[in-house]
């Protein structure tokens, strides 16, 4: 089993929307028995919340289910649990070397969408582009997913 946990500052915009995305890229692959899905923030402000609003639509518009999705804070054994540990933003990325152990990799969502010009996720609780977000979250998902079948197999 491969564990992939997204990150982001509060765990209620992007990192949800991107595990609801990448678990329904599973489902219809048929890898969800095969790769499982968590999402966490580098703060505690929103844990037990479940998305925010313009993240809950996005997805309801899309059929994508969130439901059992609820905010959690990142803790220091998700860094031995996930095998891939994937955030939002340059800012997500610098906490999260700071917290990491030392040899453990993390990874930009959109380093695994090259044919982008962006390399960060914008937070949309500051800019309301919860449809632009969803664009960039659901291209850096399907290219982790293809990176994941290379990698694993």
């Amino acid at each position: 089993m491969v564990h992939v946990l997204f990150v982001c500052l509060g765990n209620i915009c992007r990192s949800p929307m991107a595990e609801a995305v990448f678990r329904h890229l599973l489902a219809e692959e048929g890898l969800s028995e095969r790769i499982a899905v968590d999402s966490a923030g580098i703060g505690g402000w929103h844990a037990g919340e479940p998305p925010h609003a313009g993240t809950r639509k996005v997805l309801s518009e899309r059929e994508i289910a969130h439901d059992t999705i609820r905010a959690r804070q990142i803790t220091p054994e998700d860094f031995d649990r996930y095998d891939y540990i994937i955030c939002m933003d340059e800012e997500n990325l610098a906490a999260l070397q700071r917290m990491a152990p030392k040899g453990k990799q993390v990874y930009r969502l959109l380093d695994f969408a090259a044919h982008l010009p962006e390399r960060n996720v914008e937070d949309p609780y500051y800019t309301g582009r919860f449809n632009y977000v969803y664009e960039l979250v659901e291209a850096g998902c399907r290219g982790l997913l293809e990176h994941i079948a290379r990698e694993k197999g």
